[in-house]
């Protein structure tokens, strides 16, 4: 059996930490559960991370990174919002189709800050701000600088991923 290097190994972690906190959040996952998931003894989460919130944190940034690299991918050669809103719409369904735990550890994220935030921690909404607007900026420029347009494409996904964390398929917002 080879064996897997130091960042592999992270990165297995993080895929893994998305997983798991998009099924049972920040509290309701335990660094057990992720380590089983990666199939390491749950020391090993603390060589690469320092602490739950870090595997947390990583994970967050990792989905919402995705997230704008599929907007960005699908855009990249469409010729004028009119072509990159199907694009990117295409994309985000498929997000939601092939990899929901990418969109709902995000959700996790977005219910997490304001509980982390009254006991005077920062760094997750920090995260969420930064990743959200990275996220809003590939949408807003590939379709035109065109603010109503993006507003209207994010509403659109969020009810996607309401109907997604609540177990009803994307039509049920028709």
């Amino acid at each position: 059996m080879d064996r897997i290097s130091a960042p592999e190994r992270r990165e297995s972690v993080i895929r893994a930490a998305v997983a798991e906190f998009a099924l049972r959040g920040y509290y309701g996952t335990s660094t057990a559960a992720i380590a089983k998931r990666v199939g390491v003894a749950q020391p090993y989460l603390f060589r690469l991370f320092p602490d739950k919130k870090a595997i947390f944190v990583a994970a967050l940034m990792r989905s919402m990174e995705d997230t704008r690299l599929a907007f960005e991918r699908a855009a990249d050669g469409a010729e004028g919002g009119e072509r990159a809103l199907p694009a990117m719409a295409d994309a985000y369904a498929q997000l939601i189709s092939t990899r929901p735990e990418t969109l709902l550890m995000q959700m996790q994220g977005y219910a997490v800050v304001a509980a982390a935030e009254a006991q005077g921690d920062d760094l997750i909404g920090e995260v969420v701000r930064v990743g959200w607007l990275r996220i809003w900026e590939t949408v807003y420029l590939s379709l035109g600088a065109d603010a109503d347009e993006t507003a209207s494409f994010f509403a659109c996904g969020m009810l996607g991923n309401t109907l997604a964390a609540i177990g009803l398929p994307p039509s049920a917002g028709r």
